[in-house]
């Protein structure tokens, strides 16, 4: 069987070859620009533009796409962390190292093409630019000049290394609109357009910012960088900030406008594609803070037994070690994993989840081990030390490091996948602390202002690289599947990791995000939309919640009750229905226990009348299974969004959704379709008995197909859209529209 431990770097990395130099004053490698009807293949291998101590490499790669490497004082090596698939799914380039047959001297000219795209190099400036059905040409954006501006590729190098801080700026119109950048689940944030915002690039508990983004305009720019740093989406230009790089590292490419799906089939084919995940996972699956042992775990699949309610995952939350690092089931309260999987698999059918976090503490049986072998991060003084919880100072399991990782799955699988668990919640491990944005998480000084810890990895500092520390985790469980398993696990999953943080290419495990822990209340529920369909736009769109927010909820209030049911009936339409949190009630704490919450989390928790309708919807995700199915094939296929914002389905036909997108109007920005034919409005306002939602127009397409907008639950039929309608919206119905046959959407026929 062969060793993915050992064959990583060759699966995902590039390595480089001779470059082909050819020297002349002016070098032109395109001067036609002929229709967009047939693909046209790269007219050159790249081109390679000599600026003093500067050198910028432009290639092919990908279709109708063009990446972009520049580094300071030496090439760079092509073998550079990176999440581009080499050679690329689909489209030229891979595996060409930094080959190129143009040279372009101090300010010099040159054009490549490939498909539709076009990178021009006029006195030493890069313009991108889509090639027309007619033949010309659109700007699709620059590097940004001014006779008064900084320039456009700058940098700024400590000589203490040989990496430096790079700031590179491209042109954006005042108008334009940007979409993606990943995951901020900040509350205020109700944002699907970019434009003015400044979006920091760095991870922790909720937040998953990513270097990608798409425009209206009709092309999508990803920074292949794992560096901390920022983008900034001002007036006239678009800055991307990296804290720490060796190589400045780009990907663009073109679609027509309004065409996002082919931009996010162009980018998951250098990226990678979500594996399509198996069908237990599409159900309910039922978790809380916490379940603090066995006798619980069997007690609530015989109550779902008995119940007669679905449920297809059970998941065992933290602390359910003995020490941080153990990766192991503390046996004075779980003496028997294996017997508690096939108890709960025997009542209920459903599979096992375990939260793994990454933190080491000192009395933990791996930590002498793991510090001998170093698989621990160290810091930039050398302990490793980079955060507190439950008392004690921790250190984080370096995943980066091939070696730690195959340690840290040997551990899992006796621990947990040996006894039949097995799927892992990767929790905590954002990167640099133990997942926050501040130090001594746990205790009460965190509001101290100290700098995260300067962690170090084997690949690279916190500031250079630490963006890729999640994207690691998910690769260690996955490296364990296909190791065990000895399955090609690349485009089908038997099991799956949940994560609270990743990188671009995530998408390629058997994985799926969560937005992390998220305050209770109405309008978080709304703000969520627009964090799940902003996460899509970056090209994952294997994304869930925790229904009913993570903290704040009380269940013994009408309140609390009633946001919960409201926040279920939108989880039933979302890529996976996944309950957590941790919940307030009127019971005292259980002093057996450390953060043993005694408060409840089961659908019979909200009262009686509240339970009927919790079953009601949990029956309906089943019935929608098949729909979420093929939704996943479609997105293993060609990369189409599941959750998708308003814009990517009607920016062509309705114009009160592009503006209404530009000004993140809540009438559009907090209704979404799950796939192409269900449009979801949920309800975030507390004692709501009515809901206005606004239907989109119909593209041509949609019309002559015979669709109209449906009332899930009433079948009323509201016509070709353009208006906004009032509906009821009793608790138990959501207000949900559909397109077509009803039959065709719960066989999974699109």
């Amino acid at each position: 069987m062969q060793n993915v431990f050992t064959s990583f770097a060759n699966m995902f990395f590039k390595w480089p070859t001779r470059p082909i130099a050819t020297t002349a004053a002016l070098l032109v490698a395109s001067t036609s620009t002929s229709g967009a009807s047939e693909y046209f293949q790269p007219n050159s291998t790249g081109i390679k533009l000599q600026n003093g101590y500067e050198r910028v490499y432009i290639q092919p790669f990908g279709n109708h796409g063009i990446r972009v490497r520049a580094s300071i004082m030496r090439d760079p090596t092509g073998s550079e962390w990176s999440a581009l698939l080499d050679p690329p799914l689909e489209g030229p380039g891979g595996n060409s190292g930094l080959s190129h047959d143009i040279t372009v001297p101090f300010q010099g000219n040159a054009t490549i093409r490939n498909g539709n795209i076009v990178a021009s190099v006029e006195l030493g400036v890069l313009s991108f630019l889509r090639v027309e059905p007619n033949g010309s040409t659109t700007t699709l954006t620059k590097e940004y000049t001014d006779t008064k501006a900084i320039a456009p590729r700058f940098y700024t190098q400590d000589f203490r290394s040989s990496g430096f801080q790079s700031q590179f700026d491209f042109a954006s119109d005042p108008d334009e609109q940007f979409y993606g950048a990943g995951q901020q689940a900040c509350c205020l944030d109700h944002s699907v357009n970019k434009k003015g915002q400044v979006v920091d690039l760095i991870n922790f508990n909720s937040h998953v910012t990513l270097p990608v983004y798409m425009s209206n305009k009709g092309y999508l720019q990803y920074f292949n960088m794992p560096s901390q740093g920022r983008i900034e989406f001002g007036t006239f230009r678009t800055r991307h900030v990296a804290s720490e790089a060796t190589v400045v590292d780009y990907y663009i490419t073109t679609a027509p406008p309004g065409d996002f799906d082919a931009l996010q089939e162009q980018f998951t084919s250098v990226t990678g594609r979500q594996p399509t995940p198996p069908d237990f996972i599409l159900g309910y699956q039922q978790s809380k803070l916490r379940y603090f042992n066995q006798t619980q775990i069997i007690d609530l699949a015989q109550r779902f037994h008995d119940e007669q309610v679905n449920v297809s995952l059970i998941v065992v939350d933290f602390f359910a070690w003995k020490f941080q690092g153990d990766w192991s089931f503390n046996p004075e309260f779980w003496p028997d994993p294996a017997r508690m999987a096939a108890t709960v698999k025997c009542l209920t059918g459903a599979e096992m989840m375990v939260s793994l976090w990454p933190s080491m503490e000192d009395l933990s049986v791996n930590y002498l081990p793991t510090q001998e072998q170093g698989l621990l991060a160290t810091t930039r003084d050398g302990t490793g030390i980079s955060d507190s919880f439950a008392g004690v100072y921790t250190r984080l399991i370096d995943s980066t490091n091939p070696a730690a990782r195959e340690f840290l799955w040997k551990r899992l699988n006796d621990s947990y996948y040996s006894a039949g668990i097995h799927n892992f919640w990767i929790d905590q491990a954002d990167g640099g602390t133990l997942g926050e944005a501040f130090e001594n998480n746990g205790q009460a000084i965190t509001q101290i202002p100290y700098a995260r810890a300067f962690s170090q990895y084997f690949i690279g500092t916190q500031e250079a690289t630490g963006k890729m520390y999640p994207w690691f985790h998910q690769q260690a469980i996955n490296e364990g599947f296909a190791n065990l398993t000895g399955k090609d696990i690349t485009t089908q999953c038997d099991h799956m990791s949940l994560t609270r943080s990743t990188f671009v290419g995530g998408q390629r495990f058997c994985s799926y995000l969560w937005s992390g822990d998220t305050d209770s209340r109405f309008d978080v529920l709304l703000q969520q939309i627009t964090v799940g369909v902003s996460v899509a736009a970056s090209g994952i769109s294997s994304w869930t919640l925790d229904i009913g927010g993570f903290e704040g909820l009380n269940v013994d209030t009408d309140e609390g009750r009633e946001l919960f049911v409201r926040w279920l009936s939108m989880g039933v339409f979302l890529p996976y229905m996944r309950v957590h949190g941790d919940r307030s009630c009127n019971l005292p704490p259980d002093p057996r226990q450390s953060f043993a919450n005694r408060c409840p989390n089961e659908p019979w928790s909200y009262g009686g009348a509240n339970f009927v309708i919790i079953k009601k919807y949990i029956a309906l995700r089943y019935q929608l299974v098949p729909y979420v199915k093929r939704l996943f094939e479609l997105l293993q296929q060609t990369g189409k969004t599941i959750m998708r914002p308003l814009y990517y389905d009607f920016s062509l036909s309705d114009p009160f959704v592009v503006v209404g997108t530009q000004t993140n109007d809540p009438t559009i920005v907090h209704q979404f379709m799950l796939g192409p034919r269900i449009l979801v409005a949920p309800v975030g306002e507390l004692g709501a008995t009515s809901k206005e939602v606004y239907l989109p127009i119909l593209s041509d397409g949609m019309r002559k197909q015979g669709f109209t907008w449906t009332h899930w639950w009433t079948e009323s039929n509201f016509g070709t859209g353009g208006k906004l309608v009032t509906v009821n919206a009793p608790l138990d119905e959501i207000p949900v529209f559909y397109l077509g046959l009803k039959e065709d959407i719960l066989n999974g026929s699109l």
